[in-house]
C-alpha cells in the first residue's frame, strides 16, 4: 500500500477547492480525496462547502457518506441544518449521515424529517429508516452488492421482478420500502429489471426518480439510455433528476450518450450543464485504454 503524506493530501485538497480549475479535475481531487479517506481528507472535503458549485457541493457530501466515517459527522449536520444550502446539497447532507449509520445521526434527521423542503424531508426520514434497520438488525445481513456503495436502503430479500415492479411503482408504499425494490432490482441485472427501473423515471417525487436515474447508471447497460435521454431532454423535469441521469449517461458512455451530452452542454440549468462537462469526462474515461486494460485486469481476478 502506497503511503500518503499529510502533504500530498493538502496537494489534492487544493486542487478541490481551487474554483479556477476544470470541474472534472476537481472531482478527481475528490474522488482521490475519498479513497485514501481519514481526518485530513475530511477536513480538505470540508472547506469545500463555501463553493458556488451545487454539483460539487452535492458531491462533495455523497463522497463523505461513503466514506462511512463518524468524523464527518459534524461537517454533514452543520450541511443539514444550514438553510441556506441548496436543496440538493441538503438533501445529499442527510442520505450521508443515514450511509454513516451513526445512532446519534437520529436528532437531527428527526428534525428535519419534515422540512418544507419535500426532497431534505424525505431523505431525512429515509436516512432514519436505514439507521432504525441497521439497530433492528443483530447482524445486519445485506443482499450482495455488486457496486460496492452503501445504499440509503438495504435491497429487499424478495427476487421476483413483477413484485418488486409493483412495490417500486406503488405510490401509497413506505418509500423505504421502495427504494429496497430498487435496489434488489438493480442487484438482479435483468432486462426485465432495467425496463421496471426505466418505467419507474416517470413515476413519484424528483428524490426517488434521482434515484432510479443513479442506480441505472451504475448498472451500466445500454437499455437503460432511452430513459435517460428521455428525462434529461424534458426541460419540466426537475433539475435533480436530469443531473442524475446527465451523469449515469456518462457512466454508460456509450458514443450514443456522448453525443446526447454535448448537446445538452450548454443548458440553462447550470447543475445540468456541469453534469454534463463531468460526465463527458467519465465517457472518456471509461473509453480510454489505460480504463479498458485495468478492467481487464479485474476481471481476470
Amino acid at each position: 500500500m502506497v503511503n500518503i503524506t499529510e502533504t500530498q493530501i493538502k496537494s489534492i485538497g487544493n486542487v478541490l477547492n481551487d474554483s479556477t480549475r476544470p470541474l472534472k479535475e476537481r472531482f478527481r481531487a475528490l474522488f482521490t480525496l475519498r479513497n485514501i479517506g481519514g481526518e485530513e481528507c475530511i477536513k480538505c472535503i470540508e472547506s469545500c462547502f463555501s463553493d458556488s458549485s451545487v454539483l460539487l457541493k452535492h458531491e462533495l457530501a455523497y463522497c463523505l457518506g461513503q466514506m462511512q466515517d463518524e468524523r464527518a459527522n459534524p461537517v454533514l449536520r452543520r450541511i443539514l441544518e444550514d438553510s441556506t444550502q441548496e436543496p440538493m446539497v441538503r438533501h445529499e447532507a442527510g442520505e450521508a449521515l443515514g450511509a454513516i449509520g451513526s445512532p446519534e445521526n437520529m436528532e437531527v434527521l428527526e428534525k428535519y424529517k419534515n422540512d418544507p423542503v419535500v426532497e431534505v424531508a424525505e431523505t431525512c426520514n429515509l436516512a432514519l429508516d436505514r439507521i432504525k434497520w441497521l439497530q433492528s438488525q443483530k447482524q445486519p445481513t445485506l443482499s450482495k452488492n455488486p457496486y460496492n456503495s452503501v445504499d440509503p436502503a438495504p435491497p429487499s430479500t424478495d427476487s421476483n421482478v413483477e413484485y418488486l415492479r409493483k412495490v417500486l411503482l406503488d405510490g401509497s408504499a413506505p418509500l423505504f420500502e421502495r427504494y429496497r425494490a430498487m435496489f434488489s432490482l438493480r442487484n438482479l441485472q435483468s432486462k426485465e429489471a432495467i425496463d421496471a427501473l426505466g418505467e419507474a423515471l416517470k413515476h413519484g417525487s424528483a428524490l426517488f426518480k434521482h434515484e432510479i436515474a443513479f442506480v441505472l447508471g451504475q448498472l451500466q447497460d445500454e437499455r437503460a439510455i432511452t430513459y435517460l435521454k428521455q428525462s434529461l431532454q424534458d426541460d419540466n423535469e426537475n433539475e435533480m433528476v436530469r443531473h442524475e441521469c446527465a451523469e449515469a449517461l456518462g457512466a454508460i458512455a456509450t458514443q450514443e450518450c456522448t453525443e446526447i451530452l454535448t448537446k445538452y452542454l450548454r443548458d440553462p440549468k447550470r447543475v445540468v450543464k456541469e453534469s454534463c462537462e463531468v460526465a463527458l469526462d467519465m465517457c472518456e474515461y471509461e473509453n480510454s485504454p489505460e480504463f479498458q486494460y485495468a478492467n481487464s485486469l479485474n476481471k481476470a481476478d
